[in-house]
C-alpha cells in the first residue's frame, strides 16, 4: 500500500476530510477533498459533515477553520507553517485608529492571526474585500494587515477613506516589475494576471487583478492561450489541470511560499496516524475572533 492509499484509508477510518490551499505542493492538492483560496475554504469549513479536518495550509487557516467549527478536530500537518503577514498589525495601532476616527470600521484580511481578528469589525479575503468594504456603512476603513490589498480596495471603492497599515506578503512584495516586463517581452501575446497583494507597480502592468480563484477563473474563461501569472507558483497545478491546452509562465524569480511547501504527504499521513498538531483556540478568543469571520460570510453571500 503506497502513501496515498494509506492516507485515503485513514481518512475513512477517522471520518476525516482534507482541505488544501492552492499554494501547497501539487501532490498535496491532488489528494485533497477540497482545494481553494482562503474564502472558498472558509465557506467549505462551515458545512463539513466530517468530524476531523486536516488543513493543508498555514496556521491562520487552521485557526479560522477551528473558530468556525469549534466542535471539530482541526489538524495541521506542520505547525510551523506560518504566514509572516498574519502578524503584521497590532492592537495598539487599532485602538489608536478607533480613537482618531469616529466613523471607522476595522477590516481585517483573513490572512491574519486569531489574536488580531478579535479586534476587527469584519474579515475579508482577496476575493470578497471590495464587495464587503463597499457594503459597510462606515466612511473610514482601517484595513489590516496588507497595505497592497488595501490600496487595491481603495482604488475600487473611492467613496471610502481607506487607511493603510504597513503589512505585506513577503512573496508578492518581492515581485519585480522588470521581471514581469521581461516575461511580457518573451511572450508578447500573454495576458498578465496579478494578485492584489502585489505592489502597485506590478498591478499597473496587469490585464486582470484578482484573487487566486479569480485568476484561475479568468484564465479558464479567456480566449487567450498564454498567461503570465503574478502570484505564488502553487497555483500552476490548478491552472494546468483546468486548462491543459493553455500555457502559464511565471517570473524569473519564481514566487515560492516556503511555509506552504512545508506540507507534505508524509506529514499528512503522520498527522492522521498520530492525531497530534491539533488547533487549540480558547472559548473567549473563539467568540471574539469568530464575530468578524461570521460577519464576512454574511456580507459575502
Amino acid at each position: 500500500m503506497d502513501i496515498v492509499e494509506k492516507i485515503q484509508q485513514l481518512k475513512k477510518e477517522k471520518n476525516a476530510v482534507i482541505l488544501a490551499h492552492y499554494y501547497v505542493r501539487p501532490e498535496v492538492q491532488e489528494i485533497a477533498d477540497y482545494i481553494g483560496d482562503s474564502f472558498y475554504l472558509s465557506k467549505v469549513a462551515v458545512d463539513l459533515k466530517e468530524q476531523t479536518v486536516v488543513f493543508c495550509g498555514v496556521s491562520f487557516m487552521g485557526e479560522s477553520a477551528k473558530i468556525l467549527n469549534p466542535n471539530k478536530i482541526v489538524l495541521m500537518p506542520d505547525m510551523h507553517a506560518d504566514c509572516a503577514m498574519a502578524h503584521m498589525a497590532d492592537k495598539e495601532t487599532i485602538q489608536k485608529m478607533r480613537e482618531t476616527y469616529e466613523d471607522l470600521a476595522v477590516v481585517c484580511y483573513i490572512n491574519s492571526t486569531a489574536e488580531l481578528k478579535q479586534y476587527a469589525d469584519v474579515c475579508v479575503t482577496s476575493a470578497n474585500a471590495v464587495k464587503i468594504v463597499r457594503a459597510l456603512p462606515q466612511k473610514n476603513i482601517f484595513f489590516i494587515p496588507d497595505k497592497n490589498l488595501a490600496r487595491y480596495v481603495a482604488e475600487q471603492v473611492p467613496e471610502k477613506h481607506v487607511i493603510l497599515n504597513q503589512g505585506y506578503c513577503p512573496i508578492h512584495e518581492k515581485m519585480k516589475v522588470e521581471e514581469v516586463k521581461k516575461a511580457k517581452e518573451m511572450y508578447p501575446q500573454a495576458e498578465v494576471l496579478v494578485h492584489p497583494e502585489c505592489p502597485e507597480s506590478v498591478c499597473q502592468l496587469a490585464d486582470y487583478i484578482g484573487s487566486t480563484s479569480g485568476i484561475i477563473s479568468y484564465a479558464t474563461k479567456s480566449d487567450c492561450q498564454e498567461f503570465i501569472i503574478c502570484t505564488e507558483i502553487g497555483v500552476r497545478y490548478e491552472l494546468e489541470k483546468q486548462n491543459p491546452e493553455k500555457h502559464f509562465y511565471f517570473t524569473e524569480t519564481e514566487p515560492v511560499c516556503e511555509d506552504m511547501k512545508l506540507i507534505t504527504l508524509e506529514k499528512i499521513l503522520e498527522v492522521l496516524e498520530q492525531e497530534e498538531n491539533t488547533v487549540q483556540i480558547s472559548d473567549e478568543l473563539r467568540t471574539h475572533s469568530g464575530k468578524p469571520l461570521e460577519k464576512m460570510l454574511e456580507l459575502a453571500r
